[in-house]
């Protein structure tokens, strides 16, 4: 029977999380945990030592208390197809999804019993929760043993490859340097730099087995001058075709830097001149806020959209951004201009700037209301270039007032997106725009004529399907080049990639050109390399036991392809991880158990060719099922080297929860969010142990839940 059960939680403020993993010891294997330790044993233990147990239902807002999500919300951010950055909350699989779990669903509408023991672990850094951890993992050492002293290899492998350099360093093209050639950026942290550089290459060097990088901030020392632990948290660079010291829109000249002290959630906001490499002062105008969780965008080279804590009622009840201030250079932050607000109740509200000339589109301001973890509203409206520009500037001076922002006709639960003259809507509902008239399927993805959408409702405009889910596909998200729109999808959990191209004889509408032709057991990405220049994109894949390897890609060769041999689009092989354990002899499979309410729940089994599946497998089971995120194959050297090579069996279970087959797969746990978890994990649990595929036994087996 099993040896250990460990409970682990979510840090989050606002956040509900069961985490639940059991790990089995078995005569003659060492085990690895799936996190950053190794453990070993070689003789079962006799009782389950409880590490902790934590399901933090904790109050939001109201004297009712409410269930609410495990994800740390808000303001996230997405990098948009014009190479900015925008606030928005937390799905990572779709567009922009936002805020909490409806209101509708019965389960949040109960009172909860908040009387959670563990409450004091939301000061991570407390002497009281570092003396928990301490404790937990003293009580797993004496179940099992230490990793360090075992006299095996595993722990000593594990830690390198955690540590290890073997990274592929993606990058990001920001505009051109002095000489003309394409400049990529790139964040890197290492054993000589573990607060990381922010750093630049040029492309042709970037392709090359030995890259000239050229350092453009490096943390470690200026968190040694400054005599602060700095955390980097990301830039937001100051989009080239909205800045006019930009050499004709090719150069990225400004960005905007968040650092935190110490990986706090506040941080610092401080303005840096990427022509100079170096931070503009405050006293030369540049755009600097202490620390506090802000949230900040360029409307234009001297304009900010800004969402801050500005003192009392600036926040909503979540601790997010209320309020968002027009704050113009050279200028007092506390006489910034509150251009929108939303209520206290609210998770969060965001203002951006959605630039889509370079799609032949207009430029859109967005403001928007995250109401709850998956509710939002959306104010839309188009406006030139010149209203983007401080009040006081010149050539501002004789242009008409920007048009009023109209409310987006939409269901709470769309999301929405612009590409060119076109906006896309994500549907996590069934929708019916005319009363009597078509319907559309929650999880498509359509798109309309946004003028149309903005001037006469949903009532007036005309939608195109992009995609339509079927009970085992789902949208996942997209990629825009200069031309071409990429669509991820996954069809039984395999991933696919869809290829649109604005058809510029019939108005730009999206006509699909091809495609990958069959879907495979791999996770991917593709992302557009500069959807200002060119069809290029990168194209990343790995699968289970299979390292990473990135690729260049050309949209355009899918439609110039005429042999239907599918991936026609890669053009080169650019960078691939070496294999960090020994695959050989692995196969991956894709099975099928059943839940008690007839519902047919995938899963993964990699397993060695020779392995004799009798029921005496050692197993690591391990699934996830939450916040619509899908689940899907991806390179496990830990559980490789710590697992596999010794014969073990992995299996990785698509439970209900997740996003593999879109909203519904989702939403039907929110009403039962405990039990249909767990039935689901229950008849994958069940199927190795003792159904017709019998993997594993109790005694044999562990376990993984997220």
């Amino acid at each position: 029977m099993p040896t250990l059960l460990s409970f682990h939680r979510h840090r989050s403020r606002t956040s509900s999380a069961l985490i639940l993993a059991l790990a089995t010891t078995v005569p003659s294997i060492s085990l690895a945990t799936t996190s950053n330790a190794a453990i070993s044993s070689t003789a079962p233990v006799s009782r389950l030592p409880l590490l902790a147990f934590t399901n933090h239902l904790q109050q939001h807002g109201t004297k009712k208390q409410q269930f609410s999500s495990s994800f740390s919300l808000a303001f996230q951010h997405k990098e948009q197809k014009n190479q900015e950055f925008r606030p928005f909350t937390t799905n990572t699989n779709k567009m922009a999804p936002s805020a909490e779990i409806s209101e509708n669903v019965a389960f949040t509408a109960k009172e909860i019993d908040l009387d959670d023991p563990y409450m004091y672990l939301e000061e991570v850094e407390s002497e009281e929760s570092l003396s928990f951890a301490r404790s937990a993992n003293e009580a797993c050492l004496k179940a099992l043993g230490d990793p360090k002293t075992s006299g095996s290899t595993t722990y000593d492998r594990v830690l390198s490859v955690l540590e290890s350099n073997d990274r592929i360093a993606h990058v990001r093209k920001m505009g051109k340097n002095e000489n003309g050639e394409d400049s990529m950026y790139n964040f890197w942290k290492d054993g000589s730099n573990p607060k990381g550089l922010w750093r630049r290459v040029t492309m042709s060097s970037y392709k090359t087995s030995d890259p000239e990088w050229e350092t453009v901030l490096d943390l470690d020392d200026l968190a040694s001058k400054e005599d602060i632990s700095w955390v980097w948290k990301g830039s937001r660079p100051l989009p080239r075709a909205r800045d006019p010291m930009s050499e004709d829109g090719t150069r990225v000249t400004r960005a905007l830097l968040s650092l935190s002290r110490g990986g706090a959630d506040a941080i610092h906001l401080r303005e840096f001149d990427l022509l100079t490499n170096e931070f503009v002062p405050s006293k030369d105008n540049g755009f600097v806020l202490p620390e506090a969780k802000t949230r900040a965008s360029y409307k234009s080279r001297d304009v900010l959209l800004v969402g801050s804590d500005f003192g009392p009622g600036t926040l909503t009840d979540s601790g997010y951004p209320r309020t968002v201030r027009e704050w113009v250079r050279g200028t007092d932050i506390k006489d910034a201009k509150v251009v929108f607000e939303g209520e206290a109740t609210d998770v969060s509200v965001s203002a951006y700037i959605d630039d889509q000339r370079h799609h032949d589109g207009p430029i859109y301001e967005v403001r928007s209301r995250s109401l709850t973890f998956y509710t939002s509203k959306y104010w839309v409206r188009t406006i030139q270039y010149e209203h983007l520009l401080a009040p006081d500037d010149p050539l501002r001076e004789g242009v008409e007032q920007p048009n009023k922002f109209e409310e987006v006709d939409v269901q709470i639960d769309a999301d929405i997106d612009f590409v060119g003259k076109w906006m896309l809507i994500s549907l996590r509902s069934d929708w019916e725009p005319t009363p009597g008239g078509k319907q559309y399927k929650k999880g498509s993805l359509i798109y309309v004529d946004a003028e149309t959408m903005l001037n006469n409702g949903s009532e007036g405009a005309e939608y195109h399907i992009l995609f339509e889910p079927t009970e085992r596909s789902a949208y996942e998200t997209y990629s825009v080049t200069k031309n071409y729109f990429i669509l991820s999808i996954i069809e039984n959990v395999k991933s696919k990639h869809l290829f649109f191209k604005f058809d510029k004889e019939d108005d730009g509408k999206l006509v699909f050109v091809g495609g990958d032709k069959e879907a495979q057991i791999r996770a991917c990405y593709a992302g557009s390399v500069d959807p200002y220049e060119s069809d290029d994109f990168w194209f990343t894949t790995s699968g289970y036991t299979q390292p990473s390897t990135l690729f260049l890609a050309d949209a355009a060769k899918v439609e110039n392809n005429d042999d239907g041999e599918g991936e026609e689009y890669i053009v080169e092989k650019l960078k691939s991880l070496p294999p960090q354990y020994d695959a050989a002899g692995l196969t991956v499979k894709q099975c099928v158990a059943t839940s008690k309410d007839g519902t047919e729940v995938p899963y993964f089994l990699v397993t060695k060719e020779d392995t004799v599946l009798d029921g005496n497998t050692p197993t690591l089971l391990y699934g996830y099922g939450g916040f619509e995120i899908s689940l899907g194959p991806k390179y496990i050297a830990t559980s490789g080297i710590a697992w596999l090579e010794r014969g073990g069996a992995y299996v990785e279970a698509n439970i209900r929860g997740g996003g593999e087959f879109g909203p519904s797969w989702h939403q039907v746990c929110l009403s039962k969010i405990i039990c249909s978890f767990l039935e689901a994990y229950e008849s994958n649990f069940l199927r190795i142990v003792s159904g017709t595929l019998q993997i594993t036994c109790m005694s044999q087996l562990a376990l993984s839940v997220f």
